[in-house]
């Protein structure tokens, strides 16, 4: 949540989204964070802040998943997990895990890029979540890595290699240093952040599980052990449910921050930040004596305008903002630029039209973390029975509302809906005429994200004042993906059949936020 520059108090979540996984650095002045993308391309999020509090959305450093046959269609949960941002002689460094491929890494010389192809320094199933780590000391170079049980039927462990220091392979067949069997009470040990400071190796991990779990820091003399470890931060009695995986920065004037996620169910896991300290066994203490913070005096930085990341779009020369992923590895044609403003969609063709989830060409952004109001204009053009498009939310279960067009050549508005285990879409509310092939369509979000639909298609009736939005259907909670919060997605379609289907064209996506937040 952004902060006024007079304010001398931030409030959490700082991203009020579904940001996973966050890792954090300071080059200079300056504040960048990735986090986890998952299957959405382009993947690898870049952010950017002055202040800590104060997050935009800058680019992304991986416009492509590869390999790119395996994200020619949606998985929503797979591709890039939990990155680790560094920047090493004068170079930006994400390496991250994908859990089906293994280890891969990407560099630019500035964090806007140009930004190398992935690189696959370690194959492997289930190797999950790596950070390296130059020691400017010895000149060595080190990497960490968790394990995903799901494919590799390992977990709770954490894996270290010797790594040239050039960052394109590892240097030996690692070892187990950080073993969470044997601590007692220790489960799910994944999220390392590798760093090295008063001497010590120090990795900073969580473990417990994403909805319970809390942080442990672990520290040795040497990379490769023993480690001892202790809990740094824990939910305890506030409302922060598991408070863990995340970043550690430190500013110029000396100040230590902590930056971690909050899993949030359908909302994802939204982004918190915490003050750290040392103790005087120097231990790190996270938050307020290692429970988190629900405000704090922000950091000794200079006051920075309220922002945060994106949302609203006009869509100029018909391209979107920064904001917008696909789900899949995007094609030539979805979408064609043009002198105006405005999101031109082609209907593509598909067999899979009864379900959005398995469409790689719905434009999604991320659900916000509190109550608002999200609206798009909608026109479908000229084009073939069953073509459509419309506004969703996105996950296991999804509702989405928008335009089709009949056998008869007229359009209606129409909202369906799919069950998490439903193979195909229903009718949410029966088919009402739209004149003009137009609609401005609404959904309005609430707490615990129920989702309220509804629309205008300016023909009156609405408010008794001529237009008006009307409501449609029942309420919709949204839900997530197994690692990823709902989304809101824009998507155009049509049957399998001959020829091109038609085109859709979406305006003034506007999404105004609430000041209520949701579930507080």
């Amino acid at each position: 949540m952004s902060a006024a520059p007079d304010d001398p108090v931030y409030r959490n979540p700082v991203l009020d989204a579904d940001w996973s996984d966050p890792d954090v650095i300071r080059v200079g002045d300056d504040f960048y964070l990735t986090a986890s993308s998952f299957g959405r391309v382009p993947g690898l999020p870049l952010l950017h802040s002055r202040d800590l509090v104060n997050w935009t959305l800058v680019g992304h450093a991986l416009h492509r998943l590869e390999p790119e046959s395996e994200f020619a269609v949606p998985r929503h949960d797979c591709g890039v997990w939990a990155p680790s941002l560094r920047h090493h002689d004068g170079r930006f460094w994400i390496f991250w895990g994908d859990p089906d491929q293994g280890i891969f890494q990407v560099n630019a010389p500035e964090i806007r890029g140009p930004w190398t192809r992935p690189h696959l320094v370690k194959a492997g199933k289930g190797l999950i979540d790596p950070c390296p780590l130059w020691d400017d000391e010895t000149g060595e170079a080190y990497l960490v890595h968790a394990w995903a049980k799901s494919r590799s039927g390992v977990k709770n462990r954490l894996t270290g290699h010797r790594m040239h220091p050039h960052g394109t392979e590892l240097l030996d067949e690692g070892k187990v240093i950080v073993d969470g069997d044997r601590i007692p009470g220790w489960f799910t040990l994944e999220g390392p952040k590798l760093h090295k400071h008063g001497g010590w190796f120090w990795i900073l991990a969580p473990a417990g599980g994403v909805e319970t779990g809390w942080q442990g820091a672990f520290r040795s003399r040497a990379f490769f052990g023993p480690y001892e470890e202790k809990v740094v931060l824990e939910q305890k009695d506030t409302d922060v449910n598991g408070p863990h995986q995340g970043g550690w920065v430190r500013t110029a004037s000396g100040e230590d921050w902590f930056l971690h996620f909050q899993q949030r169910g359908a909302y994802g896991r939204v982004v918190h930040l915490q003050p750290m300290e040392w103790d005087p066994d120097g231990w790190p203490v996270i938050g307020d004596d290692g429970a988190p913070v629900a405000e704090h005096r922000r950091p000794d930085l200079p006051p920075q305008r309220p922002a945060a990341p994106a949302t609203d779009d006009d869509f100029p020369g018909g391209r979107p903002g920064r904001q917008w992923q696909w789900t899949a590895n995007p094609r030539d044609g979805w979408a064609t630029h043009h002198s105006a403003d405005g999101l031109r969609l082609t209907c593509v063709r598909t067999p899979d039209a009864h379900d959005l989830r398995a469409l790689p060409h719905v434009l999604t952004q991320r659900l916000p973390g509190t109550p608002c109001t999200v609206e798009v204009d909608l026109r479908l053009d000229d084009g073939e029975p069953g073509a459509r498009a419309g506004l969703a939310v996105l996950g296991d279960a999804y509702s989405w509302i928008g335009l089709e067009r009949g056998t008869d050549g007229a359009v209606r508005l129409v909202h369906r809906f799919a069950e998490t285990a439903a193979e195909r879409e229903r009718d949410a509310a029966p088919p009402r005429p739209a004149p003009g092939g137009r609609a401005r369509l609404r959904v309005d979000i609430g707490a615990g994200a129920r989702c309220r639909f509804s629309y205008d298609t300016g023909d009156g009736g609405g408010d008794g004042a001529g237009e008006g939005f009307r409501p449609s259907g029942q309420v919709f909670a949204a839900t997530p993906w197994r690692w990823v919060g709902a989304l809101l997605g824009l998507a155009a379609l049509a049957p399998t059949g001959q020829g091109h289907a038609g085109t859709a064209t979406f305006t003034q996506f506007r999404i105004r936020i609430q000041e209520k937040r949701a579930d507080r």
